[in-house]
């Protein structure tokens, strides 16, 4: 039997943002070799900016990941932003953006292996409903 370090498991993660600054959301979805999905996370991010609920999403992801002794992971986001900051393509200018992308780095050095690719906002349904849920439930 595999164990959890032995697989590579899927992580989706979407930040929402209901105005730019607004409301944030982040939500997380680990799902397995076989396709089950079998972690989620959300958590209200309170006043921010799309961007950064992008990263607060992917950092709450990894750290759950890592809760859970993953050690191989496919990341997916839609944020093309994101996915060309971490592999490298594009510069992170902001500096909020820059300490964020420290704590994902140092996320990342934990895991045996990763790749981080961009998918199509349609591919990312549940980690989405999961920001959205979350700050549906923060502003009752």
């Amino acid at each position: 039997m595999k164990t959890m370090p032995d697989l590579t498991i899927n992580l989706y993660t979407d930040g929402a943002c209901r105005g730019n600054p607004g409301q944030g959301g982040a939500g997380a979805v680990l799902i397995d070799e076989e396709g089950n999905v079998f972690a989620t996370r959300k958590t209200s991010l309170g006043l921010c900016t799309n961007n950064i609920a992008e990263y607060k999403a992917l950092i709450l992801g990894l750290e759950e990941a890592l809760k859970r002794k993953c050690r191989r992971l496919n990341i997916f986001l839609d944020s093309e932003l994101l996915v060309n900051q971490i592999n490298g393509q594009y510069k992170v200018k902001n500096e909020n953006l820059k300490i964020m992308m420290r704590d994902v780095r140092k996320l990342l050095s934990y895991l045996d292996s990763f790749t981080v690719s961009h998918i199509d906002r349609s591919q990312n349904r549940l980690a989405d409903k999961l920001a959205n849920e979350a700050i549906d439930e923060a502003v009752k």
